[in-house]
C-alpha cells in the first residue's frame, strides 16, 4: 500500500492498495458486515419467547428500538472520528462494545440479577442498547472503507455481494435464531454473536491493512447532542402515542414539541461549524438528498416487514419459532437474488436508476399484498407475498450507499457515507416505532371484541351459570 508523492493539498491522499489487500480486506469486511446485519436478524424469532420468558410484552418494541437508536445516533460520530483516527481503530473499538452488549443482552433477567435496572426487560434493553453503540461503526466503517479501496464499478459490483450477505444473514439468522430457542434458550440467539464477533476481531488486528487515513478537524460534540436530543423525544413519542399517553396529551404533544425545536437548533448550528458531524452543503447534492429519502422510506417499510411477520406466524398462525424462521426465506430469496443481479449489472453498465424505481415499485406492491393476510391464511399464501417484499428491498441494500458515494469527492467519502447509514437507521429506527405503535393500539381496540369468542372465555362463562 503505497501513497503517492504530490497528494491534493488539504485531501486525504488516495491510496493504493494490491489485490491481495483488497481481497483479504473483502473478506474480514464481509464477515464484519455478516456479523452486524446477523445481529438484526437472529433476535426477531426469539423475541416472543423472550416477552413471555421476562413479562415485558409491552416493551417488546423497544429491544429492537433501544439497539436501532443508539447504533443509529453513533453512526455520524463513527464516521467522523474514522476521519480523525483512522479506519481501523474505530472498527475495532465497534466490534469489542458490540461483543460486550451482546454477552450483557446473554445474562439479562438472570435471578442473580434480581431487579437491577427494573427487572430482565429493562436489562435487556440497556444492554442491546450497549451493542447497539458498537454495531454503528460495523456497516458505516465497512461501506467506509470499501469506498476507499475500490472504484464506482467495483463498488457496485461488491455492493450486491454485501446486500447478498445481508440476505443470507436475513436467511440463516431467523432459522439460527428459531432453533437455538427451540433447542436451548433464546440467550443463545445473543452468545451465538460472540464466536463469530472474535473472528472478525482476529481478522481485522490481524489481516486488514492499517486504512490510516486521517483528516484535520474535530468532533462536532454539540451537532452530536442535538441529533440525541431530536431523536429520542421523537420515538418516545410515537412508541408512548395511542397507547401510554393519548396522542393528544401533554407529554406527547410536548415531546414532538422538542424535537421540532431540537432539529431547528441542530440545522442552525450545522450551518455554523466547519466540521458539521453533517454538512448541510451534501444536501445540494441531488444524488444525496434523493437517495437518502428514499433509503429512509425503504427501511421504514424493511423493518416493519422483519420485525412483525415472526410475531404474526407464531402468535396468529401457531407456526413454532424455528419454523417462522424458516418461513422468512421466500422473502431473502427475493432479497439475495436481487441485490447480487442489480449489482453486476450496475458494475457494467453504471445505471442504477431502473433498479431503484423497480425495486421500490416491487416493494409496494409486495407490501400491499401483506395487507390482504387473515388469521386463517395458509404459509403459502404468505410465501409469494413475502418474496415480491424481498425481490423490492434487494437493490436498496446497496446501491443507495453506493450511488451517494459516487456523487461526493473523496475528502467527503466518510461524512457522506455515514449520513447515508444514519438516514437508513433513523428511518429503521422510526419505521419499528410506528408498526410497533400500530400493533398495541390495534389490540387495545380489538382484542376487547374478540375476547368475549375465546375458549376459555365461553368455558368460563358456561361454568357460572
Amino acid at each position: 500500500m503505497t501513497a503517492p508523492s504530490e497528494p491534493t493539498p488539504g485531501a486525504p491522499a488516495p491510496y493504493t492498495f494490491t489485490e491481495q489487500e483488497k481481497r483479504i480486506t473483502l473478506i474480514g469486511l464481509m464477515v464484519v458486515f455478516l456479523l452486524a446485519a446477523l445481529s438484526q436478524n437472529i433476535v426477531g424469532t426469539a423475541m416472543p419467547r423472550i416477552v413471555e420468558e421476562l413479562n415485558g410484552f409491552n416493551l417488546y418494541t423497544w429491544v429492537t428500538t433501544a439497539y436501532l437508536l443508539a447504533s443509529t445516533v453513533m453512526v455520524p460520530i463513527y464516521g467522523k472520528l474514522s476521519d480523525l483516527y483512522g479506519r481501523k481503530p474505530i472498527l475495532v473499538f465497534g466490534v469489542v462494545l458490540f461483543l460486550v452488549g451482546s454477552a450483557l443482552c446473554g445474562i439479562a433477567g438472570e435471578p442473580w440479577l434480581g431487579q437491577f435496572l427494573g427487572g430482565g426487560m429493562n436489562q435487556l434493553i440497556a444492554a442491546r442498547a450497549v451493542a447497539g453503540l458498537g454495531a454503528a461503526a460495523l456497516i458505516t466503517i465497512a461501506f467506509t472503507i470499501l469506498g476507499d479501496m475500490f472504484n464506482p464499478a467495483e463498488r457496485a459490483k461488491f455492493g450486491g455481494l454485501f446486500g447478498a450477505m445481508f440476505g443470507l444473514s436475513s436467511v440463516i439468522g431467523p432459522v439460527i435464531g428459531g432453533f437455538l430457542t427451540d433447542q436451548f434458550s433464546w440467550r443463545w440467539t445473543f452468545y451465538a454473536n460472540l464466536p463469530l464477533g472474535l473472528l472478525a476481531l482476529f481478522m481485522i488486528i490481524a489481516k486488514m491493512p492499517s486504512l490510516s487515513r486521517r483528516s484535520g478537524g474535530k468532533v462536532d460534540v454539540l451537532g452530536a447532542l442535538l441529533i440525541l436530543t431530536t431523536t429520542i423525544p421523537l420515538l418516545l413519542a410515537l412508541t408512548w402515542g395511542g397507547t401510554t399517553y393519548a396522542w393528544n396529551s401533554a407529554t406527547i404533544l410536548s415531546l414532538f414539541a422538542g424535537s421540532v425545536v431540537s432539529l431547528i437548533l441542530f440545522v442552525l448550528v450545522e450551518r455554523r461549524t466547519p466540521d458539521a458531524i453533517i454538512p448541510l452543503s451534501l444536501f445540494n447534492i441531488p444524488i444525496f438528498t434523493v437517495g437518502n429519502v428514499a433509503s429512509f422510506i425503504l427501511n421504514m417499510a424493511f423493518f416493519g416487514v422483519i420485525m412483525f411477520l415472526p410475531l404474526y406466524m407464531q402468535m396468529v398462525l401457531g407456526v413454532s419459532p424455528t419454523k417462522s424462521g424458516t418461513s422468512m426465506l421466500p422473502l431473502m430469496l427475493g432479497l439475495i437474488v436481487t441485490s447480487i443481479v442489480a449489482g453486476q449489472i450496475v458494475a457494467r453498465t453504471g445505471k442504477y436508476k431502473p433498479w431503484m424505481i423497480g425495486g421500490g415499485v416491487i416493494l409496494v406492491i409486495g407490501i400491499w399484498s401483506l395487507t390482504s393476510l387473515k388469521p386463517d391464511s395458509h404459509l403459502l399464501d404468505l410465501y409469494w407475498r413475502m418474496f415480491l417484499v424481498g425481490m423490492g428491498l434487494g437493490p436498496a441494500q446497496s446501491l443507495f450507499t453506493i450511488a451517494i458515494q459516487s456523487g461526493v469527492s473523496l475528502g467527503q467519502l466518510a461524512t457522506a457515507t455515514s449520513s447515508s447509514q444514519f438516514f437508513r437507521q433513523i428511518g429503521g429506527t422510526i419505521g419499528a416505532a410506528i408498526f410497533g405503535t400500530l400493533l398495541m393500539n390495534g389490540l387495545h381496540t380489538e382484542l376487547p371484541k374478540h375476547l368475549p369468542a375465546m375458549p376459555a372465555r365461553r368455558s368460563t362463562a358456561r361454568t357460572s351459570t
